[in-house]
């Protein structure tokens, strides 16, 4: 007879596979996933089922070889899936959000600026990739650029990807309220489900998302929209969407339902 603790037992290892699946599906080998499940499938068949003890040895083998294998080509996507988990769970994300005592009035001139800069460069088709830190913060990416250190201002952001311009390639980094970096390469999102329309600057964005708790604003260079890429998604959105959407919780900036702005 089926109880409780069987119910829940299925459950988790449910959930553990339909976690493995997604894993492999944002990297493009779905398949892989399904070949795993029927070796696996088959290994218990012939070991418990059938009870054929030398084939079922032989499976084990491959399965105990095969496993280390697996974490060490997938290492990039297992990280990913752990850090998410402690993103969840971290406890100075929590104490933060509970003493945030930053000026409202400055972090909205900064969301204000970015707004207007992308709005601006979206307009002219100015291309432009800018990640923002949230918890997690991306010194291995910002050594791959050129350190600005400066005030967030439409004028410096535009400045930054004005075609031609020394630091226009590549992506800004901000953090703690400030421009910190420019022309930075970021990793590329491997996924092969993406529209063809996207380029690089969008892969870039969701590469880098991907891996960190970032976001990244990717104004197109071809078409002018103005897109987001979160976690493991990219969307175009609008002016308002980027303003109240992402960059509010990032800043610390809340929305009455009358759009007056407070803390």
């Amino acid at each position: 007879m089926i109880g409780i603790k069987d119910i829940i037992d299925i459950l988790l290892v449910a959930t553990l596979l339909f976690s493995v699946y997604r894993l492999l599906r944002r990297s493009g080998a779905s398949n892989l996933f399904w070949g795993i499940l029927a070796f696996v499938l088959a290994w218990v068949l012939i070991s418990y089922v059938f009870a054929l003890e030398l084939t079922g040895a032989i499976f084990e083998r491959f399965i105990s070889i095969g496993a280390i294998a697996l974490v060490i080509i997938f290492q990039t996507e297992i990280r990913s899936f752990f850090y998410g988990i402690g993103a969840r769970f971290n406890m100075e994300r929590i104490r933060q959000h509970w003493s945030k005592s930053k000026n409202i009035t400055q972090a909205q001139y900064q969301i204000d600026s970015i707004v207007l800069a992308c709005t601006h460069m979206s307009a002219f088709k100015t291309g432009a990739l800018i990640v923002i830190t949230n918890q997690q913060e991306l010194k291995e990416y910002v050594d791959t650029g050129e350190i600005v250190d400066a005030v967030i201002s439409v004028q410096m952001i535009e400045n930054i990807f004005f075609k031609n311009t020394p630091l226009h390639d590549g992506a800004m980094i901000i953090a703690s309220g400030r421009i910190h970096a420019a022309a930075c390469i970021l990793p590329v999102s491997k996924r092969q489900d993406l529209p063809k329309s996207y380029g690089l600057r969008h892969r870039a964005a969701l590469g880098i998302t991907e891996k960190t708790d970032a976001i990244a604003i990717v104004v197109s260079e071809e078409t002018g929209k103005i897109s987001v890429a979160q976690g493991n998604s990219i969307k175009s959105v609008t002016s308002n969407e980027l303003e109240h959407k992402y960059l509010a919780p990032i800043f610390g900036v809340e929305y009455k339902k009358n759009n007056n702005k407070t803390k």
